[in-house]
């Protein structure tokens, strides 16, 4: 069992809210990204600590579209979120959008202009920011300020029915010009946007902003818990104007510090730039940290809700380590991926002594840390193998554990052999290995009491398959790439991947299943990927078996 943990400072808020009886004793979170893009391993945070918290004292989640920008939104990007949410494990309880609340939120509005709390201004982005002064300087209103609320009401009215451009006006909220907070300066709540919205159409001309629509949208569902990241905490305080001023329910915005982690951006608009600058293959490359690249990459949901749980929930802004997130799903994938052998730089290696023609079948467990393995595969053995090359060597060094001449290894799951001989090519490289096997050496019923010290993994030559391996790495080379010098592109890893075009598998991968997890003994963790055919598969590296970065800091 795992040892038990304090609360968070979020838990401990809910739990004395249920101690006071708050809000009847009931218990319920949003999740609302805007569809915008693909959600990344930050939001995975978010979303494990919204569904998770609501889990964890009987409570319910919504899931809530913040679509109230229609120009970069779309349905191909609700269609993905939707599919992440219910990969990493969790439901919601209703599927919202803020657009389901334009009129209300219209209303809301011309409440605010009839309480003398909100005008229209014709004044220009560029006049507007100048007119709001600095955090060391107070605000001066604009010429519009003092419009009358009957002109207020017509100009609103005007602008919904679409007699006005994009930019011609906006509306704000009537504040303090002099507030040393600059989110209460008279806050926009409405722009003019001539564009078609993927739900409701053309019905709208004007959309809110997101300050005027989120708190309301969370009040209008009676959200008890309102948690969102540490940028929003000079938002709070117009959150709750809105919410005051117009009498709503009060639901209460709580702020955590966001997920960043080194070796990669989590800026959406970053994102884009990859996938649009072909960087990247798309949203779901391997190397991207979205859910969908995750999850291509073989990543499980029970790595990355681990993960979240172990970087916990701070108030405090920190760089997280990715070799956590590598170190978790090292740690699931130990216990659930089935083990295979896959040569990627081969060299023929000829049994000498070993019947010409004979296939033998071997056994080996699928995954030697469960309990009954998992079950087991069979594994054909012949005369003819392939090793990997790095494991002969010509001049073995002193304690090379592996094959060489006059040395002896034994074949994973088969025989105990030592080398004979070696042919080289023309080119001087070595081509074939010849050896000799120990018949008595069998594994699992070895009587020949030898004794050696290395294993090495192998493929018969007879009906060995062939599959592409791409071998990812970190994208960026550096650790911050996005605080570095100059564009955060020319800090992205050339090595990030690389492609053995013809690896030898053993015959079982044929049958891999997409979404399973394979540790390719000795090599590290892989998983089929989407390109895959049945005529040639192809493996994505997850991780490797040990942290090699972490090898390279210490060199270093």
């Amino acid at each position: 069992m795992s040892e038990e943990r304090s609360l968070n400072f979020l838990e401990e808020i809910i739990e004395e809210d249920l101690s006071n009886g708050k809000h009847g004793g009931r218990i319920l979170t949003r999740f609302p990204p805007e569809p915008n893009g693909y959600l990344h391993i930050g939001h995975a945070k978010s979303i494990c600590l919204n569904f998770g918290i609501a889990r964890k004292y009987n409570g319910k989640t919504n899931l809530r579209f913040d679509d109230t920008n229609p120009s970069t939104e779309d349905v191909e990007y609700v269609d993905s979120i939707r599919e992440d949410i219910k990969w990493l494990g969790f439901e919601w309880e209703k599927e919202l959008y803020s657009s389901d609340y334009f009129d209300k939120l219209y209303d809301f509005a011309m409440s605010l202009i009839r309480m003398g709390l909100a005008y229209v201004d014709d004044s220009t982005a560029e006049e507007i920011a100048a007119a709001k002064g600095s955090p060391t300087e107070p605000g001066r209103p604009t010429p519009y300020r003092s419009r009358s609320i009957e002109e207020n009401i017509a100009l609103f009215e005007e602008m919904k029915s679409g007699k006005y451009p994009d930019g011609a006006k906006v509306l704000r909220a009537k504040i303090d010009l002099a507030s040393p907070n600059m989110h209460l300066r008279d806050p926009l709540m409405y722009r003019i946007k001539h564009a078609h919205h993927h739900r409701t159409g053309d019905k709208w001309c004007i959309y809110p902003m997101y300050d005027f629509a989120h708190g309301q949208s969370d009040a209008i569902e009676e959200i008890t818990h309102s948690i969102c990241t540490l940028e929003f905490v000079p938002h709070r305080p117009l959150y709750e104007w809105f919410i005051e001023h117009l009498n709503l329910f009060p639901s209460r915005q709580y702020e955590f510090a966001r997920l960043n982690i080194n070796y990669t951006v989590m800026s959406k608009r970053k994102l884009l730039q990859l996938v649009n600058e072909k960087y990247v293959t798309g949203w779901d490359d391997p190397r991207m940290p979205t859910i969908s690249g995750l999850r291509r990459r073989g990543y499980t949901p029970l790595s990355i809700r681990n993960f979240a749980e172990r970087i916990g929930v701070a108030k405090r802004e920190n760089l997280i380590d990715l070799s956590l997130l590598e170190f978790c799903i090292r740690e699931d994938l130990n216990k659930t991926a089935w083990r295979r052998m896959v040569v990627m730089d081969p060299v023929k290696l000829i049994i000498s002594n070993y019947p010409e023609g004979q296939i033998e079948l071997m056994e080996g467990e699928n995954n030697p840390e469960v309990e009954g393995g998992e079950g087991s595969r069979t594994i054909p053995f012949s005369s003819e193998l392939w090793i990997e090359r790095d494991d002969f060597m010509e001049e073995p060094a002193k304690k090379y554990f592996r094959l060489g001449p006059g040395l002896m290894v034994r074949l994973k799951h088969a025989y105990i052999i030592q080398c004979e001989r070696f042919v080289k090519d023309e080119t001087g490289k070595i081509s074939e290995i010849y050896c000799t096997y120990i018949p008595e050496s069998r594994s699992g019923s070895d009587t020949s009491g030898i004794n050696v010290k290395g294993t090495i993994h192998w493929v018969s030559a007879a009906g060995a398959k062939t599959a592409e391996i791409r071998l990812y790495d970190r994208l960026f080379r550096v650790e911050d790439p996005s605080n570095e010098e100059g564009d955060f592109k020319e800090y992205i890893n050339p090595d990030s991947l690389s492609v053995i075009s013809s690896a030898i598998i053993e015959p079982d991968l044929i049958n891999a299943e997409q979404g399973r997890g394979y540790q390719f003994i000795r090599k590290g963790y892989f998983t089929l990927d989407v390109d895959s055919s049945p005529e040639k598969p192809v493996f994505n590296r997850t991780v490797t078996l040990k942290d090699a970065w972490a090898r390279e800091v210490k060199k270093g």
